[in-house]
């Protein structure tokens, strides 16, 4: 006998306190910062959350304010975090960035040249980097659906490698508690400097293995795979499209490969690059163009792109609409300065993610466009009331 998931989607990862600038310029000379917080996983499971599915994060803080901070802002977000542990020694993660990470033109289409970015991380032996196996709780892990990881926490440490290739390798769809497997989500998010400090400081996983081999081994024994064509390059040489991809990594059920602002390209079924039909009649390689934006922030896109395809995923979409979900939430979160943007309500998504291709493609979305409702939200722009619809807007 099986029992049903009590949640949707659970997230484990590490989240850290997020100082922003005041204001542009070198970390020497920002007088001060705002306060906020940051987290791949969090921030999937936010935007889940706010999109009305049920979320949980799992994690480990310090006994610190930042711990006490990070845990009710991601529950104000309505995640549960219930199952985040708290940590008596060792602290909570905190890192600082520059203004420089921000495109520097509101007007462009894709984010415009950047300033050199500082950033500096505080979570060498933070609360997180102890995750293991024995102290992460796995009724809490396996409760959902779906259970999103990303490489971010095998880079971490030992432990939390180890409990990464944990849950990635019990592939068996019941439990010996009779409760179903979650299907395994994982983002490569391959963080080039993130792997070296691990290497400086004596990599995790068995010697001579390198983060790149890690995160391949990760995302070969997990259900649902994000990676971008240019993480594929950089991390394993892959360079010829999508399909090169997907013959470099044709385990995983579904593959997502990002395309940037061409758009992305999902695999289904473990048909690799040859044409065949995927799960349930889906064709094995769907191609959904990226929508035109008027780009604020690019930061949290990838993470806000992944819930949106969770969200078709969890509601048995076709694969094109779960892939131009994920679009819509990568857009709201490209047009606003805030790491976690509020999505657009479901009504909104599905009216535009179910457009035929040649008005999708003439969208173009700006500031505001999440918050115009269902009347404002085609043409990309906040409306007044009593407003007509508007037109949708060709570029």
């Amino acid at each position: 006998m099986t029992t049903t998931p009590d949640t949707d989607v659970v997230c484990l990862g590490e989240s850290m306190v997020t100082f922003l600038p005041s204001r542009p310029g070198p970390l020497a000379d920002v007088p001060s910062f705002d306060r906020a917080i940051g987290g791949a996983e969090s921030n999937v499971a936010c935007t889940l959350a706010r999109a009305g599915h049920r979320a949980r994060w799992v994690s480990r803080v310090g006994t610190d304010g930042f711990g006490d901070h990070l845990v009710r802002e991601i529950a104000a977000h309505g995640v549960d975090t219930t199952a985040v542990e708290r940590d008596p020694v060792r602290p909570t993660g905190i890192y600082f960035r520059t203004d420089g990470e921000r495109a520097t033109g509101a007007d462009s289409v894709a984010p415009g040249p950047r300033a050199l970015s500082e950033v500096l991380y505080y979570r060498a032996g933070s609360a997180a980097s102890a995750m293991s196996p024995a102290n992460v709780p796995s009724r809490a892990v396996h409760a959902g659906q779906v259970l999103h990881l990303t490489g971010i926490t095998a880079a971490l440490s030992a432990d939390c490698l180890a409990l990464m290739r944990a849950l990635t390798s019990d592939r068996t769809p019941i439990g010996t508690d009779g409760t179903p497997r979650p299907l395994v989500s994982f983002d490569v998010n391959y963080r080039v400097e993130l792997w070296r400090t691990a290497a400086r400081s004596g990599a995790p996983g068995e010697p001579g293995t390198s983060g790149a081999e890690v995160l391949h081994e990760l995302a070969r024994h997990s259900d649902i795979v994000f990676v971008g064509e240019d993480e594929a390059a950089a991390a394993w040489g892959v360079t010829g499209g999508p399909e090169a991809v997907r013959e470099a990594l044709h385990e995983p059920s579904v593959l997502v490969v990002k395309q940037g602002d061409a758009g992305a390209t999902a695999f289904v079924g473990d048909a690799g690059a040859t044409g065949e039909a995927g799960a349930a009649g889906e064709t094995a390689a769907v191609f959904a163009p990226a929508l035109k934006v008027d780009v604020v922030s690019p930061v949290g896109a990838g993470d806000a792109f992944a819930a949106g395809f969770l969200a078709g995923t969890l509601r048995g979409l076709p694969v094109r609409e779960r892939l131009r979900h994920g679009h819509l939430m990568a857009a709201a979160a490209l047009t606003d300065a805030g790491d976690l943007a509020a999505p657009p309500a479901r009504e909104v998504a599905d009216r535009l993610a179910a457009l035929d291709d040649e008005s999708w493609g003439r969208l173009r979305l700006g500031p505001g466009w999440t918050a115009g409702g269902p009347q404002t939200a085609v043409a990309g722009r906040a409306g007044r009331p009593g407003e007509q619809e508007p037109e949708v807007r060709s570029v």
